[in-house]
This record gives structure tokens, C-alpha cells and sequence, in this order.
């Protein structure tokens, strides 16, 4: 793996328990072609803004919080797969954390991309599938119901995702609000 490899980051939260399975870091990649109608985050489409940041230094950030695990979504993170791959295989190879994936892209047209596929590689779940606003859930990590687990190792079950909480308020030390979570995106 090349340490080189980097990610267009929109957001990173060092700790959340709305995002996955206990408490994980999340990180929004910026970037998203898909533009589904009622998008949680419409700001982490436009590729040209975000911060570029080195999957080594993710990494180290997230084997330093004594966090359960990491959730990449977006944006898209699939439009960024040398990088997502890069970040689980380092991930896997240097700390025993989960990876969740959320994506747009539905399981069949991740495994017909090669390079999609290999993003994924590591992830111990993937919630693939676009966000349809008329069919919005909003629970369990899943915006809309055609949303579809692709369940890759056994480390997380469907009870551990029914107890993700639907919304989380994040309050900064520096008195910034963070809202975060699949409750209605009238809500955030």
C-alpha cells in the first residue's frame, strides 16, 4: 500500500454513536456525482472544496481515540477508491477497528467496477444503495428502505445496528454544533 494515498475529506468526527455500532470515528469524503434528490449532506457533492488528507494520517487518528470502529460516507466515498481502499487495507493491517461503508452505489454496480470492489475489500459492512427520499426509513443506518447490507465479515449483526441511535448532537469545545445521524434531513 502506498502511504501516499489521500482522501478528499468534507467533515471528520473523532467520536459519534450515529454513525455505526458504538462509538467510531465518521468521515465524510467530499465529492458525490450521484446528487440523490433529498440528500442529507447537498454540501459534500461539489468536488473542488474539502480538505485533502493522507490515509496514514486518518489512520493514526482513529488507532489513537480507542474507538470501536470508522464509517466513511459522504459525499461518495466509492468515487474516491484508491483512496478508501488504501484507508481499509491500513486500517485492517494496523488496528484491530471496524469499517462500515455508506454508499450510493448499489452492490451490483460495486462489484462490476473493479476499482469500486476493491474499495470495499476491507470494510466489515457496506450499506450500499441510493437514497430515495420518497422511501426515506432514516434508522439503522439506512436513509431509505431500498437501502441493502452487504454484510462482509460477521464483526457487526442487524440487532447492533437497530441500537444506532437516529440522531446525535455534537456541541464542540468551541461552542460549534455538529448534527449527525439518519433522522429526517428536515432535522439537520
Amino acid at each position: 500500500m502506498a502511504l501516499s494515498e489521500s482522501l478528499l475529506i468534507h467533515a471528520v468526527v473523532a467520536r459519534s454513536r450515529a454513525n455505526g455500532p458504538g462509538e467510531r470515528m465518521a468521515v465524510w469524503v467530499q465529492g458525490c456525482s450521484l446528487a440523490c434528490a433529498g440528500c442529507f449532506n447537498p454540501e459534500t457533492h461539489h468536488g473542488g472544496a474539502g480538505e485533502r488528507r493522507s490515509v496514514d494520517g486518518l489512520v493514526a487518528l482513529a488507532a489513537g481515540l480507542g474507538v470501536e470502529g470508522v464509517t466513511l460516507t459522504g459525499g461518495e466515498p466509492l468515487e474516491q477508491p484508491d483512496g478508501v481502499a488504501a484507508f481499509g487495507a491500513e486500517l485492517k493491517r494496523r488496528t484491530g477497528l471496524g469499517l462500515i461503508i455508506l454508499t450510493g452505489y448499489s452492490r451490483r454496480e460495486i462489484e462490476a467496477d473493479p476499482a469500486r470492489l476493491r474499495a470495499v475489500a476491507d470494510a466489515d459492512l457496506v450499506v450500499a444503495g441510493r437514497y430515495q427520499r420518497r422511501a426515506h426509513l432514516g434508522g439503522a443506518l439506512r436513509g431509505s428502505v431500498n437501502k441493502v447490507y452487504w454484510w462482509r465479515t460477521e464483526r457487526y449483526r442487524r440487532a447492533d445496528l437497530d441500537a444506532v441511535p437516529e440522531l446525535e448532537v455534537i456541541v464542540g469545545a468551541d461552542g460549534t454544533m455538529t448534527i449527525t445521524g439518519m433522522a429526517a434531513p428536515a432535522i439537520g
